[in-house]
């Protein structure tokens, strides 16, 4: 196990107009569990690569422990990768799969059935270990590419997107087990995904990627309840996040009629605008009245015990309207097609800069 550092690590692709990871500085912990998301092309698959050694780091430095690992060969850096789309060997059995890297490092034969028995009992693959891959399912097919990993007993995991090829209640499922089996094993893991709502449910820590760059890593509650900027404010949360456009007048933001005030060192730092950063729980429905912001409900999605509302607004007069999205109890005789008004709880809006995209308040 080791500590993990990147330090102002960059990796630019020839005829590239930007780094796909651009100074990248971020410190993994000893035995934590580290998320890398954000949307597609934004450079979290490319910096686990370099860390494996699978890409070039054409600045900076990457370190595992105490050891610079820039310039070494992926099979000297002592990490075990887990790959999307499992990467078996269709004519091995699961043992054999699981105890090649064993066999090729000339581990003696009794140690490696030793690690492969005791890796199958952690993730439920005993009885099938004469298998081939093809006898097993999807979710079997990623415990062995686990399975894999953990024989190894590397200093660092490093897991590219391995549940994107799992049905949705397989990854539910098998996320919770590579968190538990994580944290029983506290083994350093860097872990990629695109799927913020995994990232959330898995990371000790998140690091949000855009184009290349950090824009903030913390515990998951933390990113949520105090987004740094308005790009990872409209990242993380499902839902997203409403950010809505206001005018600001005498300390107080105002949406479609309905006035937010805003505290006074907010007010003293926003110029004539703010972007205010509402969570679908933080509305209040009552019905059509003065300073509240009219909606128009297009969408009802019930799930149960709550249900979201989609709404259009319709004091907004931008040529695209912002939308609104709501959550509300389940089972509440609202209807598509309703007019409704909304309220702000002023006490959990965030509030942004329009230009820089900062975060304003407290």
């Amino acid at each position: 196990m080791a500590q993990v550092r990147f330090e102002a690590a960059e990796r630019r692709y020839p005829g590239a107009d930007h780094p796909a990871v651009d100074a990248l500085d971020l410190e993994i912990a000893d035995g934590e569990l580290m998320v890398l998301v954000g949307p597609s092309g934004c450079g979290k698959s490319t910096s686990l690569r370099m860390l494996a050694g699978l890409e070039e780091c054409d600045a900076g430095r990457i370190s595992i422990g105490e050891r610079d690992v820039t310039r070494d060969l992926p099979r000297d850096r002592d990490i075990a990768m887990v790959f999307q789309n499992y990467a078996l060997y269709p004519h091995m059995s699961v043992a054999d799969n699981m105890g090649f890297a064993l066999k090729v490092a000339r581990v003696a034969k009794d140690e490696r059935v030793r690690r492969v028995r005791e890796a199958a009992a952690m993730l439920d693959l005993v009885d099938v270990l004469d298998r081939k891959p093809k006898a097993l399912s999807g979710g079997q097919r990623q415990r062995v590419a686990m399975g894999r990993a953990i024989v190894r007993q590397p200093q660092v995991f490093c897991m590219d997107e391995p549940l994107s090829n799992l049905d949705a209640k397989l990854r539910v499922s098998t996320r919770t087990q590579i968190a538990a089996l994580q944290q029983r094993l506290g083994t350093t893991t860097v872990y990629v995904t695109h799927d913020q709502v995994e990232a959330m449910t898995m990371g000790d820590r998140v690091a949000v990627l855009k184009d290349g760059r950090l824009q903030q890593v913390d515990a998951p509650l933390a990113l949520y309840d105090r987004p740094a900027n308005l790009f990872v404010a409209g990242f993380i949360g499902s839902p997203a996040m409403n950010l809505l456009p206001a005018p600001v007048v005498d300390g107080t933001a105002w949406v479609d009629g309905c006035p937010v005030p805003l505290p006074r060192e907010v007010a003293a730092r926003a110029g004539e605008e703010v972007v205010l950063g509402v969570r679908p729980h933080a509305w209040r429905v009552v019905g059509p009245q003065e300073q509240a912001v009219p909606v128009t409900v297009t969408v009802v999605e019930e799930l149960g015990s709550d249900a979201f509302l989609y709404a259009q607004r319709d004091a907004d007069s931008r040529a695209v309207p912002v939308p609104a999205v709501v959550r509300i109890e389940g089972h509440q005789q609202i209807g598509r097609g309703e007019k409704i008004g909304l309220v702000i709880d002023p006490a959990v809006v965030h509030v942004f800069d329009p230009v820089s995209g900062e975060r304003l308040s407290a």
